[in-house]
């Protein structure tokens, strides 16, 4: 009787699963179709809102010329290294404020001023510092994600149950140990699900340095498109764009159900 409401369970699961799936290849295709259409037939402007197909033919052309994957190499690569530099080093800062509180109650007006400027703001001021290459770049998409980072992975801490925390003290335990026993492994969600906030914000940063001062990259595609009036390959680089984040998505979904299960 267990096995078959279970198994009827897990059907029930899948059939969901399934539907959801085909819901959002249903609204990506409606979507196309719908753009092709009104372009196709002088509904809209072509020339300002391009179409499907001339996007695709851009995308093709790019291949054929031997540089997307290049582009795409580029931004993929620079999104990786403030990824992991900005999910270290905020866990790191975090446990840190964490573990003084004088020195996060200095330090939290300097986070909440430099979170709300805005980033491009500090563009020219990065360029003279770090030179116009990849090292602006990398710490433009640093600025953007480290402080979100930082404000979630302490938010979680401190959010830490009390009573898991006096009862540890009342064993006079060291706050080290409260740390390293109970904060951490306690909020290891909080963590791993940063990687997912990560990842975009990091690609976001990525995409505004290339605006500013790459000469390669999926922003420089858009960038370059826009200052000579090439709709198809601003429109295509937003689709090469929209395919790297969902499979740079996928990728840490899964990095994070295999650390979830490992611990």
């Amino acid at each position: 009787m267990y096995d078959r409401e279970h198994k009827e369970y897990l059907r029930k699961l899948r059939l969901n699963k399934f539907f959801v799936h085909m819901c959002q290849i249903i609204i990506i295709v409606s979507f196309i179709f719908i753009w092709e259409y009104l372009s196709s037939n002088n509904i809209i402007n072509s020339f300002i809102y391009s179409s499907p197909s001339k996007a695709f033919k851009t995308i093709y052309s790019l291949y054929q010329e031997g540089n997307l994957f290049n582009h795409i190499w580029v931004t993929v690569y620079e999104t990786f290294i403030s990824f992991s530099l900005a999910t270290i080093l905020g866990t790191i800062i975090a446990i840190i404020l964490w573990y003084s509180k004088f020195l996060f109650k200095v330090i939290d007006p300097y986070l909440t001023v430099i979170n709300s400027l805005p980033k491009v703001a500090l563009g020219p001021i990065i360029i003279i510092i770090f030179g116009a290459n990849i090292n602006s770049i990398i710490i433009m998409a640093l600025l953007i994600s480290l402080i979100v980072t930082i404000s979630n992975v302490y938010n979680g801490f401190i959010s830490t149950d009390k009573n898991k925390i006096k009862l540890l003290r009342s064993f006079n335990a060291s706050k080290w140990q409260i740390l390293i026993y109970l904060v951490i492994p306690g909020n290891y969600h909080v963590i791993v699900n940063s990687l997912k906030i990560n990842v975009s914000m990091s690609l976001i940063g990525v995409i505004m340095g290339e605006f500013l001062v790459s000469k390669e990259g999926i922003g420089y595609l858009i960038n370059y498109g826009s200052q000579v009036f090439n709709l198809n390959l601003v429109f295509g680089g937003i689709i090469i764009l929209l395919v790297v984040s969902y499979v740079m998505y996928v990728m840490v979904v899964y990095i994070e159900k295999v650390l979830i299960r490992n611990n």
